[in-house]
């Protein structure tokens, strides 16, 4: 029998960030994943700390980023790999009323830090916006496609990683502790996203899934250093290549792209890109989304070795090892979860 702290099931931003708390704590934990969740990978990656549709706050986005920023650039050190490019974010204003609103923004205390106060005018000939930008402060790109390829890597060659998929029918739950086939495990994590709808132990979480589609293209004229957020985002990933995203569909739970979505992306990236471009990718994957727009984290109902990690929703890389922190306190040190992510909240 092999014996481990910890299950992980799933390998997205998540689990990850989860593992990083296990290796700095010194536990022994084995990850399962049969790449079957697509939305750590078709996630954009930013971290953006307001919410550029209404010019607010993002949920913690302060306590959210001190913690995020030193876990990846700690990854990036330990894996030697770059996953983190500090990123100008200019959010593209529609009109003069939304450059005013952007000004109302940034006089409340939240925001201030995070919005400039600067009107940023257009010298782009392939951009139209007649009305300037607003820049977001303190914003970035976390490159995910690099960090999951790479922790997986990472995860195999330290014997951390089953890549198969978790078979729920064969675990066993004992007092004080758990048994998978030929394994002994303490404490077991699912951070399987989307996937948890399969999950026997969790799928009574509300956890809605939603559908976002995203588009590589290659734009040589573009020219962009900087990303732009209008009515989509376009963020530059190097090699005149942008990622371009993205949908919101509620209704289809695939991982298939549409020709719907993809129109849909190009119709709006058309309003306010003028020069040429080819589309070379396009991916999808459901993001897992909550109501109330927060986190699940937290032990099951009945069995007390059982976790779910879950709900990062849109900001992955910012949420993701914020909850890691707060789940593994729960677990090791018995510190209380704050109730607003507490799966409790909806245990009546």
């Amino acid at each position: 029998m092999k014996q481990v702290d910890y299950i992980i099931v799933g390998c997205g931003l998540a689990s990850i960030a989860f593992c990083e708390q296990l290796r700095a704590n010194n536990k022994s934990f084995v990850v399962f994943d049969d790449e079957s969740q697509q939305s750590s990978i078709v996630a954009a990656g930013l971290y953006n700390p307001v919410i550029l549709k209404r010019f607010s706050e993002v949920w913690r986005a302060k306590e959210q980023l001190e913690i995020a920023l030193p876990v990846y650039n700690k990854i990036e050190a330990d894996l030697n790999i770059k996953i983190d490019y500090k990123l100008q974010i200019l959010r593209r204003f529609a009109s003069v009323e939304e450059q005013n609103l952007w000004f109302d923004a940034s006089d409340k205390p939240k925001l201030e830090p995070y919005l400039s106060t600067e009107l940023v005018k257009n010298s782009n000939n392939a951009i139209d916006a007649p009305y300037g930008f607003g820049e977001v402060l303190h914003a970035g790109r976390i490159d995910t496609e690099t960090l999951i390829d790479a922790y997986k890597g990472f995860l195999k060659e330290n014997n951390h990683l089953l890549e198969t998929r978790f078979k729920y029918d064969k675990l066993q739950i004992k007092s004080g502790s758990l048994q998978y086939e030929d394994m002994i495990a303490k404490h077991i994590v699912f951070a399987e996203g989307f996937g948890v709808k399969q999950n026997p132990y969790f799928n009574f979480i509300p956890l809605n899934g939603t559908k976002g589609e995203v588009l590589t293209i290659k734009a040589p004229e573009l020219k962009l250093e900087y990303a732009i957020k209008s009515s989509v985002f376009v963020i530059p990933v190097g090699n005149d290549l942008y990622t371009v995203g993205s949908t919101y569909n509620r209704d289809d739970k695939s991982n298939t792209p549409t020709q719907e979505g993809k129109n849909e992306l190009l119709s709006k990236l058309r309003t306010f890109v003028t020069c040429d471009f080819d589309v070379i990718n396009h991916v999808a994957g459901i993001r897992p989304t909550v109501k109330d727009r927060r986190p699940l984290v937290g032990k099951h109902p009945e069995h007390k070795n059982l976790y779910v990690l879950n709900g990062l929703g849109t900001r992955g890389v910012m949420i993701a090892p914020y909850v890691a922190e707060k789940l593994y306190r729960f677990i090791e040190n018995n510190e209380a979860l704050d109730s607003e992510i507490n799966i409790n909240r909806f245990l009546g």
